[in-house]
């Protein structure tokens, strides 16, 4: 074989292994930048998770509070300044 044949299939060689890394290589950042998006997203969600489990817990305080008909009339008498008989609401200003 000629000196200059074998040059130009090494040349194609790498040039193929070098084209077939970059492309490689590519995929990978691309991969891992999509994972580290993935696992703030996932970090993101839960946070609100979090939140909205505390809320749900407070709901459900809220509705076991609700269910108490003592604690019904001593909140719509403070929030909605509603009276008993005789009864006379004087609302101070904080």
């Amino acid at each position: 074989m000629n000196k200059g044949k074998i040059k130009r299939k090494i040349t194609i060689f790498a040039a193929v292994f070098l084209v077939l890394g970059i492309v490689l290589l590519k995929s990978i950042v691309e991969t891992g930048i999509k994972i580290y998006d993935k696992e703030k997203e996932k970090e993101v969600f839960s946070n609100m998770l979090k939140e909205l489990k505390e809320k749900e817990e407070e709901l459900n305080e809220t509705v076991t509070k609700l269910q108490n008909p003592d604690y019904v009339a001593r909140y719509a008498r403070e929030k909605y300044l509603y009276s008993k008989d005789g009864e006379i609401i004087i609302r101070i200003p904080e």
